[in-house]
């Protein structure tokens, strides 16, 4: 089973930051309607979870993790 985690960007009282909400590299928000990223949060279908104010930071852990599951596989069953 191929797992995902993928990235969701919430505001600070929570609510989903809609994909079309643009941002900088800080979070400041480049659409007009939004208050701002406040957090990433990166969701995996095992249940790994990581949720931090760095975008960037969520998604370095997140492709480690991913590729966590990826040498598990790969590791020879001991049989």
């Amino acid at each position: 089973m191929a797992h995902r985690a993928p990235l969701t960007n919430h505001h600070a009282d929570g609510t989903l930051c809609p994909a079309d909400h643009k941002h900088t590299s800080s979070g400041n928000p480049l659409h007009t309607d939004c208050p701002g990223r406040a957090y990433t949060r990166a969701v995996c279908s095992c249940g790994w979870k990581k949720e931090e104010s760095g975008k960037g930071y969520v998604n370095e852990c997140r492709k480690r993790h991913l590729a966590s599951h990826a040498e598990d596989q790969n590791a020879p069953s001991a049989v």
